[in-house]
């Protein structure tokens, strides 16, 4: 009998001892979860209460100018950026061009010289004094043919010859144009060795790609120029915010190597989404600076116009590391709760602010005194975890 009140005994104690452990086990659970719960919630006394001034409001509708932040950079068109070549190769013997330099149109940067560029001016002066013989030819061939003196077939053959060398002539005179060869000079038989370089454009010399005594082969750029005057904001707006963009919006943005605002204006909007899921707007400068940098990084902000929408006092919107929280009021006094939400354009000192679901938009958020809880919170929080 002894025996098996020994073994009801031993089997009694380890089935409380199991009981005990599974109820040790649950406990520590259990405060996890309360803590949890509560973590989120913060606790004031009425004298805190007033000692930060608390004030509360609801969600209001308004209506809220915003802006797009964006990234960019300074750009020229196409037509305002340009390389400076030769269409006949050359041996560079004169120019003071250095990157940086100004240059007007039509302005002497070099000078190229060649013995093709003598041979064209010799056939061309050649060619213009046979095709004064033709002429003469011609007219005398042409009264012979109406007296009858000669055949009709040496009239016609002087004629075509007439007219090849006009083309050949006119030909020449072509090439030699694009030479920048003066005829005032070239047609009184003055040669020149050295033809001129001329800038195209004004602007600035941004790359400098020959030297002097270099042979430059044709069409290769020697020099490469940029009208300043034309610069233009190209922007880089996320997909996201493509519908927030319209034509005409203006632009405030600030250079990288500048504190100053400038101004420009939507201009044109990309139609093809990029990779990253991003499109081009290309903005007009509302004015204009030669001294500006094409290349040269910027941020902007686009501003899109008002818009109706929630919001709450500015100050109503904390933030906590990259998250931006509000407080709303509990049912027990003087009991709030941190909630995250999505906080948009601000203006005249109100924030849009977009609620979580489940979150009644009827309910009373904390204005003042908003960051006071979340010092709280946070203070309470690192207590907790150093303790």
């Amino acid at each position: 009998m002894k025996r098996y009140l020994l073994i009801l005994t031993v089997f009694l104690t380890a089935a409380c001892g199991n009981a005990d452990k599974k109820a040790a086990e649950k406990a520590p659970e259990k405060e996890a979860q309360g803590h949890e719960h509560e973590e989120d919630i913060v606790e004031i006394t009425e004298a805190q209460a007033k000692t930060i001034g608390l004030t509360m409001e609801t969600l209001q509708p308004r209506k809220l100018s915003g802006s797009i932040k964006v990234n960019g950079m300074l750009d020229v068109p196409p037509q305002q950026m340009l390389s400076v070549s030769t269409p006949y190769g050359g041996i560079l013997r004169n120019t003071g061009l250095l990157e940086g330099s100004w240059v007007r149109k039509g302005q002497v940067i070099a000078e190229m010289e060649h013995p093709d560029y003598i041979q064209l001016q010799q056939d061309y002066l050649e060619t213009k004094t046979q095709l004064s013989f033709l002429d003469q030819e011609y007219a005398r061939q042409e009264e012979l043919s109406r007296e009858e003196v000669t055949a009709k077939k040496t009239f016609q053959k002087t004629d075509a010859e007439r007219k090849t060398m006009k083309f050949r002539l006119e030909g020449l005179r072509q090439k030699l144009t694009l030479l920048h060869i003066h005829f005032a000079e070239l047609d009184k038989g003055n040669i020149v060795r050295a033809i001129p370089i001329v800038a195209p454009i004004s602007g600035y010399v941004t790359k400098v790609n020959a030297n002097i005594g270099k042979y430059v082969p044709a069409n290769e750029p020697m020099f490469e120029i940029v009208d300043t005057e034309h610069l233009h904001a190209e922007l880089t707006v996320f997909e996201k915010d493509i519908p927030r963009l319209k034509i005409g919006r203006k632009v405030r943005f600030q250079l990288s190597n500048e504190t100053k605002e400038r101004m420009a204006t939507v201009h044109l909007i990309g139609r093809e989404i990029d990779r990253d899921r991003t499109i081009r707007v290309h903005c007009h400068l509302d004015r204009e600076d030669r001294e500006m940098m094409p290349g040269t990084f910027l941020k902007a902000w686009v501003e899109t116009g008002a818009a109706e929408v929630t919001s709450l006092p500015a100050e109503a919107v904390v933030l906590e590391g990259d998250q931006q929280y509000v407080f709303v009021a509990e049912k027990a006094k003087n009991h709030f709760k941190r909630v995250a939400v999505m906080a948009g354009v601000t203006e005249g000192g109100y924030t849009e602010v977009s609620l979580p679901a489940g979150v009644d938009a009827g309910a009373q958020f904390v204005v003042k005194g908003a960051t006071d809880l979340m010092a709280k919170m946070t203070n309470g929080e690192e207590s907790g975890h150093s303790h």
